[in-house]
Formats: structure tokens, C-alpha cells, sequence
């Protein structure tokens, strides 16, 4: 499978040797708008996003990934690409310990050391990030972060594009509204609602995400 990453950053590195896992992947291609020109080296091209036309015109067996941790800027440039769901991979990294009655989405990520169990639902342009726990019965919507050894008990639902922070708790049956941000080190006891920063042991909620 040949794969363009989208996204030259410190997330896109970690997805770069997760892809080299796998002898069947091939990574064609890095496009970033730090990129000014379309160039060719070691048989990767470089180049701006915009490049990515380019490369659909002359690969058949072409798929992408959005390697850039922030959210809405994930969002951003998928909804910028305007490409069908199916152009997209979903990447696992092969110490994830996943169920097999788990649904995930396109665009997606798991990466090392991370447990998910038995019907999760993981919708599409994900994050699940290094040693997560994501239990039974959860549903995690489209263009969420799960950061580092962050926990989702039984039956909790994460609306689009929340950021839970690394080591966070989130307790069963709790709902996190749509792009909502949990604390790293926070533990979840009641629902949040949507656009909210929340932070301490339990939770609390401080302020509307982008307010003062």
C-alpha cells in the first residue's frame, strides 16, 4: 500500500515508525505547507499539501493519513481535501491489544501498548495514542485525541474532536461533549458538557475552550 502522510511534526515521526512496522506499506509521500516546492528524494516526495492531486493523478493504490495532533487542524485539512472516506488507511500499531467486535473509522490511529475491548466503536480521524485504555461499550466520535495513558472505563461517550489529556479517568457511563478538553491527570466523575475545559481530581469544569 503506498501511504501519504499529511503533517511533518512530532505526531507525524511516531506514525512514520509505526507505518515502517509493516513491509506491505510504503510511505510515498510527506506533504506539509512548511514544504514550498514539489521535490523527489530517496523515492519520497516532498511538498505542500496541495501536492496531494498530484499524487492521486499518478498512484492507483494511494491512501492517506492526517499525522497532526491537533484537532480542529486535523479536521480543517479533511474537510480542505474534500477526499472520500475510503482514500483514507487506518493504522494499528501491532502491540495494540484490540477486540475483534471493535468498529474503527478511516483516518485513524492506535497506537502502541493500547487496549481496547470488546464493542468499541472508534469513529474516523482518531487518535488513540500510547497506552490508552479504551474499555467495553465506549464510542469515541470522529477527530478525537485519547493522549497518552489516558483511561475510558465502560460505556462512555466522547463527542467530536475532544482532547482527553494524558493519564485522565474518565468513570463509566460519563459523556464528554463535543470538542471538549480533559486535563491531563484528570479524573472524570460527571458529564461535560460540550466546549468545555475541565481539569482536577474529580473534574471540574474552568472555562469555555477558546474563552478567557
Amino acid at each position: 500500500m503506498n501511504i501519504v502522510i499529511i503533517g511533518q511534526g512530532g505526531h507525524s515521526k511516531v506514525i512514520k515508525d509505526l507505518i515502517r512496522n509493516y513491509e506491505s506499506y510504503k510511505i510515498i509521500a510527506l506533504l506539509d505547507d512548511k514544504f514550498e516546492d514539489f521535490v523527489s528524494e530517496d523515492e519520497v516526495f516532498y511538498g505542500p499539501i496541495a501536492s496531494y492531486q498530484f499524487l492521486i493523478n499518478q498512484y492507483k493504490d494511494i491512501k492517506f493519513i492526517v499525522a497532526i495532533g491537533n484537532n480542529k487542524t486535523r479536521k480543517k485539512i479533511v474537510e480542505t481535501l474534500n477526499l472520500e472516506v475510503y482514500n483514507y488507511t487506518t493504522i494499528i500499531h501491532p502491540s495494540a491489544i484490540v477486540s475483534p467486535s471493535v468498529k474503527i473509522g478511516k483516518g485513524t490511529v492506535i497506537m502502541s501498548n493500547t487496549v481496547i475491548n470488546a464493542d468499541v466503536e472508534i469513529g474516523n480521524h482518531v487518535i488513540i495514542n500510547t497506552g490508552s485504555i479504551i474499555e467495553h461499550d465506549n464510542k469515541v466520535s470522529d477527530f478525537v485525541h485519547v493522549s497518552p495513558n489516558a483511561t475510558l472505563t465502560g460505556n462512555v461517550h466522547v463527542g467530536e474532536g475532544v482532547h482527553i489529556g494524558a493519564g485522565a479517568t474518565i468513570i463509566p457511563n460519563v459523556f464528554v461533549g463535543d470538542w471538549s478538553v480533559i486535563g491531563a491527570g484528570a479524573t472524570v466523575i460527571d458529564s461535560i458538557p460540550e466546549n468545555i475545559t475541565a481539569m482536577g481530581v474529580p473534574a471540574r469544569i474552568k472555562k469555555l475552550v477558546g474563552g478567557a
